[in-house]
């Protein structure tokens, strides 16, 4: 690190306080909720049998001393409705580190669900997730330390190429629906949140689900709070009408989001039209009008099927991840060397790591 030009601290923002956390606090400051301890040097996990804590991180980075005074700021690198997103780097080994930082304050069926959302994060170990390394609390704010895709998300890939061609979507797909049915399957989580900013890629051309867990709850629940600003655009029928959902609301959000990669542009929105639908525009579209599909002239019968079997306005009608990994059009190109590294390899990183 020795000669490197100083980096700038950069304030999180901090979302407005709801409910006093003190009543989980003990007196070294430490969050403390059932067998969950939170603080400065880490999460913890103490087990029932023997009151033993535990915080083994995940094992790829074991080999790293994780203390948040050990992270330097490089940059903002996202914003969202629990707070912001910095790239960081660890200055004694050089590593870079996404650091999401996320008030606390919240209502207590939110700070409930996060509290549980951080133990599937403690223990999560899937390649089509984004890694959370490690975890802190530290006034007021929990700091979640995440694996940095340096190609940033599916969003910035569409910036770039304006559309997908169907041999690396099926690529897309398939690295999509592992992480979903890990998700749905093994932690028995709903994602609330599948969208284009939320599926990130890395130069190797791995696709990873992030913001499975706290900022899905935290996204929700602005959402439902804010009349759904800014989060509503991928939303199932049963969730923008207020009904009960599943994990089927999730398949209807990536459907949307591969047909929005293969067409470039997000499919309620007219191909004349430019920006987005209001959210009354958007709940009538999606509850009273035919499903979007994918134009049958222009792509093969395996996609237009595949997207057909993830758009369906009726949830038991909508296929599983595990059934979709069966599709014909995943299918289709499973013996075809495809690489998606050449698809993001001409993107420029979010940042220059070699400063």
């Amino acid at each position: 690190m020795k000669g490197r030009r100083p980096l700038s601290k950069l304030q999180l923002a901090i979302p407005e306080q709801e409910t006093p956390v003190t009543n989980y606090l003990t007196a070294s400051g430490t969050f403390q909720d059932g067998d969950l301890l939170l603080n400065q040097k880490g999460l913890r996990l103490i087990s029932e049998a023997g009151g033993t804590p535990s915080n083994e991180p995940p094992i790829d980075a074991k080999d790293l001393d994780f203390h948040l005074e050990d992270f330097e700021t490089v940059k903002v690198i996202g914003k969202g409705s629990g707070g912001i997103v910095q790239l960081v780097r660890h200055k004694w080994t050089g590593k870079f580190f996404a650091l999401k930082g996320i008030q606390m304050n919240v209502q207590e069926e939110i700070r409930k669900q996060i509290v549980q959302e951080l133990k599937i994060n403690q223990a999560s170990q899937c390649p089509h997730v984004v890694v959370c390394y490690h975890s802190f609390y530290h006034n007021g704010i929990i700091s979640l330390v995440l694996e940095y895709m340096d190609r940033g998300s599916l969003a910035d890939v569409l910036r770039h190429v304006k559309i997908i061609l169907e041999p690396y979507l099926a690529v897309v797909c398939k690295q999509v629906l592992k992480g979903l049915v890990y998700l749905h399957n093994e932690k028995h989580v709903i994602h609330r949140d599948i969208k284009p900013s939320n599926l990130l890629v890395n130069e190797k051309g791995e696709v990873k689900i992030t913001d499975f867990g706290v900022s899905a709850v935290l996204a929700s629940s602005m959402a439902q709070r804010d009349t759904f600003v800014g989060t509503y655009n991928y939303m199932s029928p049963e969730r923008i009408s207020g009904s009960s959902y599943d994990y089927k609301s999730d398949i209807w959000s990536f459907g949307l989001v591969i047909l929005e990669c293969a067409i470039g542009r997000f499919p309620y929105v007219p191909s004349e039209q430019e920006g987005w639908l209001s959210f009354y525009e958007l709940l009538e579209a999606i509850v009273d009008q035919p499903p979007p599909a994918a134009p049958t002239d222009q792509f093969s019968p395996e996609f237009c099927s595949f997207i057909s079997a993830c758009v369906q306005k009726e949830p038991r009608s909508r296929m599983s991840a595990l059934e979709l990994l069966d599709h014909p059009f995943i299918k289709k190109f499973e013996d075809k060397d495809i690489d998606l590294g050449i698809l993001v390899g001409n993107l420029e990183a979010p940042v220059n790591v070699s400063v």
